[in-house]
C-alpha cells in the first residue's frame, strides 16, 4: 500500500508499506499518483491531507477496498467541491450525499481517499493530470462510475468523524468547465439559464471559457480488464424467497412460476399476494394447488388493491437469506438466480437490479455499475438489509415507490448495483379486468397539481434545493413547448399555481 500525503497543493510525503520513499518533487499531486501507480501496478494508493494522516482508520481499509474497482473518499463537511451549482443540471441520487453511511457518489474529495493502481492506470491516457487535484479526482469518478468504477463517500475511512479538512470549492468557471467536459453540451446553456433565473447572475464568460475544453464523457475506458473478486462474504446459506404481487394476470403469473420451477438454483419459497378489490371475490389461481411445484408457495389473497401494500405484505413473509422482488409479467431463463448469486459473490454486494427490457428494446447500459434506479420487479436483496425498509403507502397508486425503496436502502449504507446480464424480460402485459382507477384527494382542486403530488413528494424528499430548482426549470421548459407563444403568460401563471398545489399536497400525503 502506498500513502501520498499532500498540503498546499503539493506532495509532502510518500510512504510504501510504512516506509518513506522518494518521489519527484516537481510533479503535481495527480502526476505523482499516476507515476506511483505505474511503478507499483498492483498496490492500493491512499491520498491524504497531511493534517489528517493520523486520523486514517487503517484497520478498515481491506474491508472498504474489498476489490480493485473501488474508489472511496471522505471529508465530513457540509459543503463539497461542486456543492454550489452542479445540482442545477444533475438530478441524480449521487449529488445529495448522506455522509453518515457508505454512500454511492462521484462527489469525491482530496482530503482522504483511495483507489487501486489497476483502476487509476485505466485513466492514464484518458484525462489530463490536472494541477487541481480535486478536479482530477472528480473527473475520474464521474467518468468511471458508468464504466464500473464503484465510487463512495466512506466514513469508515476515518477514526474521528468530527475532524475534517476545509474545502476549496470550485468557482463558476470550474463548474462550467466540468459541465462541458462531463455532460452533453446543451447542459452548459441550461446551467447558465438556472443561474439567471434563480441567482440573478449572468456568467456568460464562464460559459464561453468552458467551450475551449474537450469532452471527456465519451472517452473510452475499459475497467473490465481489471479482474474482480471481493474479499467480502455476503452469501452463507444461499436460500432465496421470491415475492410476486399479482392482480388479474392468471396466465402471465403461471408462466412466471414455470420459469421459477426450471431454475438451476431453486427458490425456497414463492410468496404470491393476489389482489381482487371486488367484494366477495375468491382466488382465480387454481393451479397453485392443482399442480406440483418444486418450492413452497405462500399464497395470500386480499381485497385490498395496491402494489405497495401487496409487496409489503409479501416482504413480511420472507424467511430466506435473500429475496427476489419479482413481478407477474416477467420472463427469464433457467440460470437467472444462479447467475445472479455468482455475480453477487464476485462483487460482494447486497442489492442487485437487473436490466429490465421490453420486447425489441435495445440494451443501453452494458457495464455493471452503481445505479440511481431500483426495480421492484427485477431486484435481488439480502433480507437482513430490509429491516425498517418498506414500500411507502403514501405513494400507493402514484409514482416513485421503487425509487423511494432504493433510497431507503442507500441511506442505510447499502448500494444498489445494476447488472446488464442476466436480464429479465418485462412483458408489460395488459392490466387485469378488475383494476379500479383510484380517486386521489386532490381531484376537486381548481388547479390540478402538476407534477403529481407523489412525484413532488419524492423530489422534495431526496433532492437538495438546487436540484429541485433545476428540476422545476426543466419541467417548466418541457411543458411550455406545447403552448402557443401567445399563451405563454397565461401558462406561466397556471404553471405556478399548479406547482404550488402539488407542493401543498406532497406535504399532506
Amino acid at each position: 500500500m502506498i500513502v501520498v500525503c499532500h498540503q498546499n497543493n503539493k506532495v509532502v510525503k510518500v510512504c510504501r508499506d510504512e516506509e518513506v520513499v522518494s518521489f519527484e518533487t516537481s510533479l503535481n499531486i495527480a502526476s505523482t499518483l499516476m507515476a506511483l501507480a505505474k511503478k507499483n501496478p498492483t498496490d492500493r494508493i491512499i491520498w491524504s491531507h497531511a493534517t489528517i494522516e493520523s486520523n486514517i482508520n487503517w484497520d478498515a481499509l481491506d474491508e472498504i477496498f474489498h476489490h480493485d474497482r473501488i474508489m472511496a473518499s471522505f471529508n465530513n463537511t457540509q459543503k463539497d467541491f461542486f456543492s454550489d451549482g452542479v445540482g442545477y443540471i444533475d438530478e441524480s441520487i449521487f449529488i445529495n450525499v448522506n455522509k453518515s453511511v457508505s454512500y454511492p457518489t462521484w462527489m469525491t474529495t482530496s482530503a482522504l481517499g483511495g483507489i487501486s493502481s489497476k483502476a487509476l492506470l485505466q485513466f492514464e491516457n484518458a484525462i489530463d493530470l490536472e494541477s487541481d487535484f480535486d478536479y482530477f479526482l472528480h473527473s475520474i469518478a464521474k467518468m468511471g462510475a458508468l464504466k464500473g468504477l464503484f465510487c463512495y463517500s466512506e466514513p469508515r475511512l476515518v477514526i474521528d468523524k468530527t475532524i475534517s479538512v476545509p474545502v476549496k470549492m470550485a468557482n463558476v468557471y470550474t463548474l462550467f468547465r466540468f459541465a462541458k467536459q462531463h455532460y452533453r453540451t446543451r447542459w452548459i446553456f441550461i446551467l447558465l439559464l438556472n443561474f439567471i433565473v434563480f441567482e440573478k447572475r449572468f456568467p456568460i464568460f464562464a460559459l464561453l471559457f468552458s467551450l475551449r475544453f474537450k469532452k471527456r464523457n465519451k472517452t473510452s475506458i475499459d475497467l473490465s480488464k481489471i479482474p474482480v473478486q471481493s474479499k467480502l462474504k455476503v452469501i452463507k446459506t444461499k436460500t432465496i424467497d421470491v415475492i410476486i404481487p399479482t392482480i388479474g394476470r392468471k396466465d402471465c403469473l403461471y408462466d412466471v412460476l414455470q420459469d421459477l420451477a426450471k431454475q438451476t438454483h431453486l427458490p425456497q419459497n414463492v410468496i404470491i399476494v393476489e389482489q381482487n378489490p371486488i367484494a366477495e371475490s375468491i382466488s382465480e389461481l387454481d393451479y397453485l394447488t392443482t399442480e406440483q411445484w418444486p418450492f413452497v408457495i405462500k399464497h395470500i389473497f386480499t381485497h385490498t388493491a395496491g402494489a405497495c401494500n401487496a409487496r409489503n405484505v409479501a416482504l413480511s413473509q420472507v424467511s430466506s437469506e435473500w429475496v427476489f422482488l419479482n413481478d407477474d409479467d416477467n420472463r427469464f431463463d433457467e440460470n437467472l438466480i444462479n447467475d445472479i448469486f455468482c455475480k453477487i459473490e464476485q462483487l460482494g454486494i447486497c442489492v442487485a437490479t437487473t436490466s429490465y427490457l421490453q420486447k425489441n428494446e435495445k440494451l443501453v447500459y452494458n457495464h455493471i455499475h452503481q445505479t440511481d434506479i431500483f426495480g421492484s420487479g427485477n431486484s435481488f436483496v439480502k433480507s437482513s438489509c430490509l429491516e425498517n425498509v418498506f414500500f411507502s403507502m403514501a405513494l400507493e397508486f402514484g409514482y416513485g415507490e421503487d425509487f423511494d425503496f432504493g433510497m431507503q436502502l442507500r441511506n442505510k449504507g447499502i448500494d444498489v448495483i445494476y447488472f446488464p446480464t442476466p436480464s429479465i424480460l418485462h412483458l408489460k402485459a395488459p392490466f387485469g379486468g378488475f383494476r379500479i382507477k383510484p380517486k386521489f384527494p386532490w381531484i376537486d382542486e381548481k388547479y390540478q397539481p402538476k407534477p403529481s403530488p407523489t412525484m413532488m413528494y419524492i423530489k422534495q424528499k431526496y433532492l437538495n434545493p438546487k436540484q429541485l430548482e433545476g428540476y422545476k426549470l426543466r419541467f417548466f421548459m418541457k411543458s411550455i413547448r406545447k403552448e402557443s407563444f401567445f399563451n405563454w403568460f397565461k401558462f406561466y401563471t397556471s404553471f405556478a399555481k399548479r406547482w404550488n398545489v402539488s407542493v401543498d399536497w406532497s406535504k399532506k400525503i
